[in-house]
């Protein structure tokens, strides 16, 4: 019941305050200060007349120390669940063992747990439970607990350090009438008023690219994505992105501001640009390594591949190394298939990969060096793509036929191929000036700071096959 349960609680202290002001007190002493808590009880022992139980707070934990000399409604106090939630008021002491604690004068039950929590409060072991029940995960897995808040500290930490360059956050539509600005699926909705299907945002570079043209020179924003795609340790059908356009600049830019925002993040919240992932060492300090995608490609696989090949000469390469080519695919999709079935997932970098097939890359301005090519990268790091930069291609020409290429393409069977926009080409027909674009995956910064391996560990409420049969 909770007839007794009160509709507010005035909480004075967090564990972890407590733990900062105090820790250094002397083992018995008290300190005549009072203070509030609250939080679930954990770890709880009775001793006879006096108990202890661990309280557990969003910052941490404080131990209580109650007695029925001392503690209003002690006998009630020991018969409290595992997980139960409590305000407890009294006065900050060190214990004979050394435990800093609140020395437990009256207390207040602020909510009942009904279903009992996991016997071991060492975390869930059923991996599916922790995403399908990530308020229970939350408060068993400390591992789970200090990731989410380093997700937090990270895209807190972007934003200061993008607002201190001068870029501006903007927000973007999430329904679309075309979707556009990737290669993917998008999911299909309806909006009954305008009798129109719409399609939730694949990518959010074109409306930022409009922004540009409109004379904001430095944008970003940080938000959901969705593809209708599978899943697996990498994907999620929704996910965050870090998008950023900047005026004046090229991809050689955006490789330094990459390196430095991931570094700068690592430094900041982890104290070091030298981490650990998967037991392997990985050193994200700045300047990173920069190479072209033929070149890595030749690096791994030990024989020349580029597109001087013909395409019978880039299918032979292909078969040689067991990477299955479509009939429709030109020599730039056949050279990027290579590159990915043989050497990305061998990349720790951090590398630089350079300069894409202009077919594989509709979006991104001719290489000035070699118009069959493009100026992009994507920065690799432990075997995973972190992000996708361009310098934007400007040119609404060019841009149309770029456009029109991927509708052959779509018409052709290619369900991710891209949709001719045509605002899009209007805004781009009113001046775009030289750009640098930056796209950085969020989840996966994440996963590579706290040292995990499956994006699921890194969003809060990852999408999952429906439960079989009924929830416990």
């Amino acid at each position: 019941m909770t007839d007794n349960i009160p509709y507010r609680f005035d909480v004075t202290r967090t564990a972890a305050s407590l733990h900062e002001e105090f820790d250094a007190l002397e083992t018995g002493a008290e300190t005549g200060t009072t203070v509030t808590v609250s939080g679930r009880v954990m770890l709880r022992r009775v001793q006879g007349k006096i108990a202890f139980a661990q309280l557990q707070d969003s910052t941490g934990r404080i131990q209580l120390f109650a007695g029925s000399a001392f503690t209003e409604g002690y006998g009630e106090l020991t018969a409290l669940s595992l997980g139960d939630w409590i305000g407890a008021t009294g006065e900050v002491v060190k214990t004979r063992t050394g435990e800093l604690s609140v020395k437990v004068a009256s207390w207040t039950l602020l909510a009942k747990a009904r279903r009992q929590f996991p016997d071991k409060w060492h975390g869930l072991s059923d991996v599916d439970t922790r995403y399908r029940q990530r308020y229970v995960d939350l408060v068993v897995t400390e591992e789970s607990r200090r990731t989410f808040l380093l997700r937090s500290r990270v895209v807190s930490h972007i934003r200061r350090e993008l607002e201190a360059r001068g870029f501006l956050e903007v927000e973007t539509p999430i329904l679309h009438a075309i979707p556009g600005g990737a290669a993917a699926r998008p999911f299909v909705t309806h909006h009954n008023s305008l009798d129109m299907d719409l399609y939730l945002r694949i990518a959010i570079e074109l409306h930022l690219k409009r922004l540009i043209v409109g004379g904001l020179e430095r944008v970003y924003e940080i938000g959901r994505v969705f593809r209708n795609e599978g899943l697996s340790p990498r994907n999620l059908p929704e996910f965050t992105m870090l998008e950023l356009y900047q005026a004046y600049a090229d991809y050689h830019d955006m490789m330094q501001l990459t390196e430095e925002l991931v570094a700068g993040a690592a430094q900041a919240l982890c104290g070091t640009t030298k981490l650990t992932y998967g037991g392997r060492e990985l050193d994200l300090t700045p300047p990173w390594r920069r190479a072209s995608l033929a070149a890595l490609a030749e690096e791994q696989i030990g024989e020349h591949v580029g597109l001087d090949l013909s395409l019978a000469e880039l299918r032979a390469v292909a078969a040689r190394h067991q990477v299955p080519v479509e009939d429709a695919w030109g020599p730039g999709k056949v050279l990027l298939e290579v590159y990915e079935k043989t050497t990305e997932t061998k990349l720790w970098g951090p590398v630089f990969v350079c300069d894409y097939p202009k077919e594989v890359s509709p979006l991104a301005r001719a290489h000035r060096d070699d118009p069959r090519l493009v100026e992009r990268f994507e920065p690799v790091v432990a075997g995973r793509e972190l992000g996708n930069a361009y310098s934007e291609l400007v040119d609404p020409v060019e841009q149309r036929a770029r456009f029109e290429e991927q509708a052959l393409s779509r018409a052709a069977g290619d369900e991710e191929a891209m949709l001719i926009d045509d605002d899009f080409l209007r805004a781009l027909e009113y001046g775009l000036p030289p750009t640098g674009g930056l796209g950085i995956g969020i989840d996966r910064l994440v996963m590579l700071l706290a040292d995990v391996d499956t994006i699921r560990d890194v969003v809060l409420f990852p999408t999952l096959r429906p439960e079989q049969g009924p929830g416990t």
